[in-house]
């Protein structure tokens, strides 16, 4: 592995600016053992998880799990902000007297702050349809070699970018005096303090990643005020204690990790060289490689990639990818059956039987999906899955294409060669997606974390109380020496993958 890349790796890079330099957390010196407190808010669920850590031990308990449900009102589907900060709140009151807390959550989503702190409504919801149609006019506005050679982010509907400019005219923005994405509105609420972590802005289509800086530029001839974003801050910043008014136990410190529950599940990936892909696969698989230097390249805007911050200074280079959502949507409209006996039926059905682009914009909103699905194989003229098992195992197919496309694309892309794929988070627990990835990849995946979100976040706290290695090297090792992991080797049915993947273009 190599060291810390930072950046002295990427010479052109100059440190993050944004008014105010970061302050790094106390680094004290030794070899015991720390507990801190990982704060992991999904698009579906959050947790609230206790993690101790030393030179020979990474450990998690759960404190507090529970749900994350969106609120439709007056026809805007909204993030229930304020349970989650109750729910955060008690869960750290669960876990006890711990040294730090960090927070990560979803991507893109941002509450607005009045100029006396006060939130101005609930952030409204990625999947909301507010955006629609949007994309394009900014596109033609600004141009897609424009935003890609600055952003160098993947054209998504609901990005930042689009989320703002769909809002543009409203109360709230007019009055808004400070933007916060979801983890560094959660760290204001418990310290106080305002600022903006870097990976988690850099999936704004709003930050400047060859500066690493806001795009202020950008922001300005796509009709955004600069103004209300906050000052940036780095992975290991130390953001402040704990408000005494909180009465958490020992008045924690709040320690800024990658927010972007990727970027911190990136970290987690228990590699033995940069010769790796990850697959962070929940209600989303974000499928990628962590390189040294963002890839900019016509092609790659073309095929959809981004380029996101990753801890330590690295490019996560990676496809957004449908993820686990059908499945957890098709679920939903079932009424939750027993997901262990769904599998196992699953496995006995025809393979490729039906396959659908999970990527189709059909996918993504919330709403009956076996339905979506059934339609899509009408449309394609493929049989109609005829029962749960059989729409599950269309899924599980159509989801290991997508991911055998996306791995395929980024070797090309990237000029990174794989030798091995990591699939962590929860799809981590899917035997059959993890033997079908591999089969469809033709390599192995070894799977595992499963809580990498959780595990990546405590390491960073842990690094920047001096507890561990300094560099992502030393906490891979770290992990392979403590996690359980799992190896699927790829099958020889590779031609009936090609055969597949033909059916659906990827």
């Amino acid at each position: 592995m190599p060291e810390r890349p930072g950046p002295a790796a990427w010479p052109d890079m100059p440190a993050a600016t944004g008014g105010v330099a970061p302050t790094p957390a106390p680094r004290p010196r030794g070899s015991g053992e720390i507990e801190v407190a990982a704060v992991d808010l999904g698009a579906s669920s959050g947790r609230v998880m206790v993690g101790r850590v030393g030179r020979d031990v990474v450990r998690l308990e759960v404190a507090h799990r529970f749900a994350n449900e969106p609120v439709r009102v007056g026809g805007t589907m909204h993030w229930d902000i304020l349970a989650l900060y109750r729910n955060v709140l008690a869960g750290l009151r669960s876990a006890g007297p711990v040294a730090s807390v960090g927070v990560d959550s979803w991507a893109v989503d941002y509450g607005l702050l009045d100029s006396f702190g006060a939130l101005l409504g609930n952030p409204v919801h990625y999947r909301d349809a507010r955006t629609e149609g949007v994309l394009e006019r900014v596109t033609q506005r600004l141009g897609a070699e424009r935003l890609y050679a600055t952003t160098g982010l993947q054209q998504l509907p609901f990005n930042t970018l689009y989320q703002l400019v769909a809002a543009a005219g409203s109360p709230q923005l007019a009055a808004a005096h400070r933007l916060l994405m979801i983890p560094d509105l959660i760290a204001y609420w418990l310290t106080g303090e305002i600022g903006t972590e870097a990976t988690n802005a850099s999936t704004t289509q709003l930050y400047d990643l060859h500066n690493r800086a806001w795009a202020t530029d950008l922001m300005v001839d796509a009709g955004i005020r600069t103004e209300i974003f906050a000052p940036l801050r780095e992975p290991g910043t130390r953001i402040g204690p704990a408000l005494p008014e909180l009465d958490l136990p020992g008045t924690p410190d709040v320690v800024a990790v990658g927010s972007h529950d990727t970027a911190s599940a990136v970290v987690a990936v228990p590699a033995t060289s940069e010769n790796f892909a990850y697959i962070s696969c929940g209600t989303w698989s974000l499928v990628g490689v962590e390189l040294h230097r963002p890839v900019l390249t016509e092609a790659s805007r073309r095929a959809n990639f981004t380029n996101e911050g990753g801890v330590d200074g690295t490019i996560r280079y990676l496809r957004n990818v449908m993820g686990l959502w059908p499945l957890q949507e098709s679920l939903r409209s079932w009424g939750s059956p027993d997901l262990p006996g769904l599998l196992a039926a699953a496995a006995r059905e025809p393979a490729f039987r039906s396959v659908v682009d999970v990527d189709e914009p059909a996918f993504l909103p919330p709403g009956d999906m076996p339905d979506r699905i059934a339609e899509a194989c009408r449309r394609t003229g493929q049989p109609v899955p005829d029962s749960p098992a059989a729409v599950v195992r269309c899924i599980i197919d159509s989801l290991a294409l997508a991911h055998r496309r996306a791995v395929l694309q980024v070797q090309e892309l990237s000029g990174r060669h794989i030798d091995a794929v990591h699939i962590v988070g929860g799809g981590a627990r899917n035997a059959l997606l993890c033997q079908l990835t591999a089969d469809a990849c033709g390599l192995p995946v070894l799977a595992g974390p499963v809580e990498a979100t959780a595990i990546g976040n405590v390491l960073v706290q842990a690094r920047a109380a001096g507890v561990v290695g300094d560099d992502l090297a030393a906490l891979r090792l770290l992990l392979r020496q403590t996690q359980e992991i799992v190896r699927y080797e790829p099958g020889r049915e590779s031609a009936a993958w090609r055969a597949a993947a033909r059916r659906v273009q990827v």
